[in-house]
């Protein structure tokens, strides 16, 4: 049966052409494996694991395997930065729950099912646990959680852009709220507002013919009241347009306040994400939250770079070395695996050419 599985958006995704390491030899990744570049002997993985003091990342996996396992490897395995997270901060490896041999000797030495859907272990290269069993959760918030949570039991640094991913994705899980806020001018709103913790996702238009931004944002990590706060503190909150009877009763405590209650659909502007746009980086494709931070800090004329992770990064290099090379804008790309595989074949074929 396919579960529907939660997180970034990458249905339909090309799998890209990454190799699974299998004792010297190289095979093409199956589609459950995703695109992360999996050790596949377990002794040998521990022991990197603890010559190079990185955690395990084991992934029980059914390969040949159901949907579920086929829909985890596309949507999950394959998503850039967890990718990115997997390959540079932990050591994985995986382990067929469905064949004979070092893999069923491993299989059954951590008390797992054969036949089983996706299961993740974090652990130290003893089997010590580092974070929850990952099982039954599909998404990509559930592997990210797990990711982050191990990275701080053992006193690592957790990437920005890996912290975003797992902030975003477990907001998104819950349940966004959202808010939306009229000003001068909307370029400069969606600078300001985009850079502020626990919100997730931003976009300009218009509602009753104002500039407004909408703010998709984290209900438990930023309250209503102190996101308006933050809204006015930057002169960013001249009518405050209430999507909820909630939101119009708590505006109405807030001395000074102008508010209009209004269920109208925000007409979106053509130039999204302005600062982003007039840069580089808008040919790196990444998800919501980091072009809202990148943006921002753009605005700011700050440096935005720990918002990308080391792919994202090497991409933005090609992009400043080869600006003609014909890059695609990826400002709003849904997909963004999809136009990942893109960006990367362009820059296959500038190195070819070069």
């Amino acid at each position: 049966m396919i579960v529907a599985l939660g997180g970034a958006a990458l249905t339909g995704i090309v799998a890209l052409s990454i190799r699974a390491e299998d004792g010297g030899a190289t095979s093409a990744t199956p589609q459950e494996l995703g695109t992360i570049s999996w050790r596949r002997g377990f002794d040998a993985a521990a022991a990197e694991s603890k010559r190079s003091g990185r955690p395990l990342l084991i992934l029980f996996q059914e390969v040949p395997g159901c949907g579920t396992c086929k829909s985890y490897g596309d949507l999950v395995l394959s998503h850039p930065l967890i990718r990115d997270a997997a390959e540079s901060l932990f050591v994985p490896v995986a382990v067929y729950n469905n064949i004979p041999g070092d893999d069923e000797t491993t299989l059954k030495s951590f008390k797992e099912p054969a036949w089983n859907n996706p299961v993740v272990r974090i652990t130290r290269h003893d089997r010590g646990e580092l974070a929850t069993r990952v099982a039954g959760d599909y998404s990509v918030a559930g592997l990210v959680s797990a990711m982050v949570t191990a990275l701080e039991k053992e006193k690592r640094d957790v990437p920005a852009y890996l912290r975003l991913l797992n902030d975003a994705s477990m907001a998104r899980k819950r349940g966004l709220e959202r808010a939306t806020f009229a000003m001068h001018c909307f370029w400069e709103g969606e600078g300001q507002l985009g850079g502020l913790a626990g919100v997730v996702e931003t976009a300009p238009g218009f509602v009753k013919g104002r500039e407004v931004v909408d703010v998709w944002y984290d209900g438990r990590a930023l309250s209503f009241a102190n996101l308006v706060a933050e809204a006015r503190k930057v002169r960013c909150a001249s009518v405050v347009f209430s999507r909820t009877d909630q939101q119009q009763a708590a505006c109405a405590s807030i001395k000074g306040l102008d508010a209009i209650r209004t269920d109208d659909k925000t007409r979106p502007d053509s130039e999204p994400k302005y600062y982003l746009s007039k840069s580089p980086y808008r040919f790196v494709p990444m998800t919501p939250t980091q072009a809202a931070r990148i943006n921002a800090a753009l605005h700011g004329r700050r440096n935005p770079d720990e918002f990308l992770c080391p792919s994202q990064l090497a991409l933005l290099a090609k992009v400043k070395a080869q600006p003609d090379a014909g890059w695609a804008n990826a400002i709003g790309e849904a997909d963004l695996g999809k136009a990942f595989a893109a960006a990367q074949r362009i820059s296959e074929r500038t190195t070819k050419r070069r």
